[in-house]
């Protein structure tokens, strides 16, 4: 029987990003959630926040490319590093990058000690990832199941505007469960209390958090995660992100961009007085009031061909086990790595300073 060389087969299929830029990926990744770890509990999530930035600008200042933060912390006059339009990087070789990041998703689980932080990031050729703002976007994502239903069924199709019931039942006939059996994620805000409602009246089981739904937009690509669909609006940034691993994974998302006074039921006062603060801003990224409530799906906010993505646990969560610190300075880290070639790893890590002290051991 001839060898497949499978392997062989999809490490040719990675571009030039992946092929140079994905193994320090993980090392930018793991340096950030380290960082945020020591301040794990401590009830300080700006701080926490802080070290995990600026150990990751740090280590992406180590990598050969000309990089741009398309998505990250903020702009120039709010953030002092990996601000919207920062260029990192040594600026050596010819590689040219856009870069989401968030240093810290979930400041409030890590300062807390609570499980779901991670740091994370993704990168992609120019214009490979949406040039959002740093408002919410309402999104619905499920994985490759629902995609491969779709299209036999080209009259079944998840849709951001339809009722619960009727994407819940798409996906009970992809996954060949009942409603009943499904577990969906949204997070525990006032703004989503009509939709809990919504899915609870299904029959669905619904699992709220209070923080971070990168990880479990992610793990509905991935069997075994107990997770069928997310829904909800949340950060944009975050929602590129989940995009990017999706696009990998083979998953579907929908999202829209929608004003934090719309998504939480300002006044219309409120609601024009944001307009007026942001659309301005909105405008210089082609987004207007006319097109602001379009839908957005993978091809859009991940249009890149050669996209990387990694995550590393800061606590405990879905996916990935937290930071174990031990020793002088040493750590054992999880991690997810991914890129558009579709090789996936689980990489367990551990740093270890002084081998004579802490010599590894069997778990």
């Amino acid at each position: 029987m001839p060898h497949p060389k499978t392997a062989e087969a999809l490490i040719k299929c990675a571009g030039p990003i992946e092929s140079s830029l994905l193994p320090r990926l993980l090392h930018v990744t793991e340096a950030a959630a380290i960082a945020a770890s020591y301040q794990m509990g401590r009830g300080d999530k700006n701080y926490a926040d802080q070290v995990s930035v600026e150990a990751m600008r740090r280590m992406l200042n180590c990598l050969d490319m000309k990089g741009v933060i398309k998505i990250g912390e903020g702009e120039r006059d709010e953030a002092p590093m990996l601000f919207i339009g920062e260029e990192v990087g040594t600026g050596v070789g010819d590689l040219e990058v856009d870069i989401a990041v968030d240093p810290l998703e979930g400041t409030n689980l890590a300062a807390d000690g609570i499980p779901g932080a991670i740091a994370v990031m993704a990168m992609a050729e120019r214009e490979g990832l949406f040039h959002g703002p740093d408002i919410y976007m309402d999104k619905i994502v499920v994985g490759p199941e629902v995609v491969k239903y779709e299209k036999t069924h080209p009259d079944e199709k998840i849709d951001l505007d339809a009722p619960v019931i009727r994407n819940l039942e798409i996906v009970a006939k992809a996954l060949n469960r009942n409603i009943d059996e499904l577990v969906v994620v949204i997070l525990d805000r006032q703004r989503h209390k009509d939709k809990i409602k919504e899915i609870r009246e299904t029959g669905a089981r619904v699992n709220l958090i209070s923080d971070g739904d990168l990880m479990p937009g992610i793990a509905t690509a991935i069997r075994g995660s107990g997770i069928h669909m997310v829904l909800g609006a949340g950060g944009s940034g975050e929602a590129v992100l989940t995009a990017a691993a999706m696009k990998i994974l083979g998953g579907k998302m929908l999202a829209r961009l929608v004003l934090p006074t719309v998504a939480n039921g300002g006044t219309p006062e409120e609601i024009e007085k944001e307009k007026a603060e942001k659309m301005p801003r909105l405008a210089t990224m082609g987004i207007t009031e006319e097109n602001l409530n379009n839908v957005l799906d993978i091809e859009k906010l991940a249009p890149g061909k050669d996209i990387i993505f990694s995550a590393t646990g800061v606590t405990p969560g879905i996916l990935l086990n937290g930071v174990s610190l031990f020793g002088e300075g040493d750590a054992r880290v999880h991690s997810i790595t991914m890129g558009s070639s579709g090789v996936v790893k689980f990489t367990d890590t551990i740093y270890i300073h002084d081998k004579e002290k802490n010599p590894l051991r069997m778990a």
